[in-house]
């Protein structure tokens, strides 16, 4: 089957939709099919690379025709001169270009489409399409492209289908009046695309209730990883020293930042597991620092800066190092996680989970084997990881079991395979 694979950019900084998607591509062209990734709006970057590929709906633009209808009457030659992967990083870096508060009526733009203020960039985009060979399927990275749906389909005439990843928390982040707005812009960009495709049953229903799906148009495909950097089998846990307990996501309070190192400092307080150390990993924003400090702050104040170490914006390769380290990991998000790609990531480096009783992580938990649950607050959190890291025996079995669950359950294969089988069924009905 030849894809379409449409994915937004950050720019600057990566993030588990985009992994999850580029190891979707990667896996789909191994299968024998052809995938061409499509950028929106901001150069995709990944974990060691950031794309030169050329961007469509580039962010810039995208901006200024929200400000302004006379932009969209820029010269051509200076439209693409500002849609420049170079320029675009450079934009992202020096404004909150992601960031949901101060994109109130620009999302609600995009999701209307043709209709938006962003109409030309999306014909441009059709126009570049159209030029291209026909794909048969499109694929959208998330909902929140849906405003190109309905425009794509009727120029392309093939199936649409879209994952389900990340929206909801996003639009409900979004001031009044502008998320109800942007719900509803979705609900009705929503009819032009033939299946939906959570990454987990249960944010699967949460995106489902809200756009009032029919359950027939979703079809829930969990997350898979590429496994090659996980093949070598990890140090048992008894020999990872110190005793340490690790983060591994934005390091913002939204994941859990906060939370985790109330835990810590409980533990550390009853002296559970002597020379515990808490080791936080993961993208910083410049909006995050505050509170990367504000952390740091109260662990010096409770004296135990010295226990607690900060690893921003790391490498794959320091990630794989990183992950081999630790005793026990947890990121305790309440906000409504989509998956948690951390979780999968961990098992398959032989470590355990302890996550909060909410979101999709019962859901991956019970399917792995891989951790313990624990209510959504400080100190059943600090219960449940002590409770592993004074029982190695519990411990190692449930990280071997999350390691043999994360091999054969939750790869980017089956993932693809699932995916593959659900384009080829839409597209046989036509």
């Amino acid at each position: 089957m030849r894809f379409a694979l449409l994915m937004p950019g950050t720019g600057h900084f990566y993030c588990g939709s985009c992994l999850r998607d580029d190891w979707l591509g990667k896996a789909l062209r191994a299968r024998g099919h052809e995938v061409t990734v499509v950028p929106l709006y901001l150069p995709l970057v990944l974990e060691d690379a950031a794309s030169d590929d050329a961007v469509h709906m580039g962010g810039i633009n995208m901006f200024l025709q929200q400000k302004s209808r006379a932009a969209r009457w820029l010269p051509r030659w200076f439209a693409n001169w500002l849609d420049r992967p170079g320029l675009l990083r450079w934009a992202s870096r020096r404004s909150r270009m992601t960031a949901a508060p101060e994109l109130g009526p620009m999302t609600v733009s995009m999701l209307r489409g043709e209709h938006g203020r962003q109409a030309a960039e999306l014909e441009k985009l059709v126009g570049w399409m159209e030029g291209q060979e026909r794909p048969d399927v499109v694929l959208l990275s998330n909902a929140m492209l849906g405003g190109v749906a309905s425009r794509l389909k009727r120029s392309l005439d093939v199936p649409i289908v879209c994952t389900l990843q990340g929206e909801a928390p996003f639009l409900n982040s979004l001031p009044a009046p502008h998320g109800d707005e942007a719900w509803e812009a979705l609900a009705k960009a929503a009819e032009a695309v033939d299946a939906f495709v959570p990454v987990s049953r249960t944010y699967g229903d949460v995106v489902a209730t809200r756009l009032a799906l029919d359950s027939a148009r979703v079809h829930p495909i969990l997350n898979g990883i590429e496994l090659g950097d996980f093949e070598d089998a990890p140090p048992p846990l008894v020999d990872r020293e110190p005793p340490t307990i690790g983060y591994l996501a934005r390091l913002c309070d939204d994941k859990g930042l906060s939370l985790l190192v109330d835990a810590f400092i409980e533990l550390k307080r009853k002296d559970v597991v002597p020379g515990l150390r808490l080791r936080v990993a993961g993208v910083v924003l410049a909006e995050d620092r505050e509170g990367v400090a504000r952390a740091r702050s109260r662990l010096d104040g409770a004296g135990l800066g010295d226990s607690f170490d900060v690893l921003p914006n790391i490498s794959r390769v320091d990630k794989l190092a990183f992950l081999r380290s630790l005793s026990v990991l947890s990121v305790p998000a309440l906000y409504g996680e989509s998956f948690g790609l951390y979780l999968i990531e961990a098992m398959a480096s032989g470590v355990p989970v302890v996550q909060p009783r909410c979101g999709p992580f019962p859901e991956i938990v019970d399917a792995t084997g891989g951790g313990v649950l624990c209510e959504p607050d400080a100190r059943s959190l600090a219960d449940s990881l002590g409770s592993l890291l004074t029982d190695p025996a519990r411990a190692q079995a449930l990280a071997d079991h999350g390691r043999q669950s994360v091999h054969e359950q939750f790869t980017s294969d089956r993932m693809a395979r699932e995916i593959e089988d659900l384009c080829r069924m839409i597209a046989r009905r036509g």
